[in-house]
């Protein structure tokens, strides 16, 4: 079973989720929001939030499915951060002139997936 949870247009670029988000990949699910909820770069709360969205859209999922829900199963499967819209500012400079400002965006996605375990067929 696999669950999915995406944020867009988030205000953070690009290349600074992606060095939160690969410190979570193939990761156990409980140890990923536990590292996470330490990461010092500001786009650490936000990957948080996608993966603890994940978890729990898994846990509504199982149950919609009649199945058992174990958390201690759960990991990450796949974690990838997408650019989204740029959003383009104007500052003034010297002489009159004006220079571009690039505010990236940013679409992160996490997906969740059970490990499979030896017993089953």
């Amino acid at each position: 079973m696999e669950a999915k949870a995406k944020a867009r247009f988030v205000r953070v670029t690009p290349q600074k989720a992606r060095r939160v988000v690969d410190l979570i990949r193939g990761k156990q699910a409980g140890e990923a929001v536990s590292t996470l909820k330490f990461a010092p770069q500001a786009a650490g709360e936000t990957v948080l939030k996608v993966v603890e969205s994940a978890i729990a859209n898994a846990r509504e999922g199982a149950k919609r499915a009649g199945e058992r829900f174990d958390e201690g199963n759960l990991y990450v499967a796949e974690a990838y951060v997408d650019e989204g819209p740029t959003l383009k500012r104007f500052r003034p400079r010297a002489q009159g002139r004006a220079s571009q400002i690039l505010k990236r965006t940013s679409h992160i996605t996490v997906v969740i997936a059970e490990r499979e375990t030896k017993g089953r067929a």
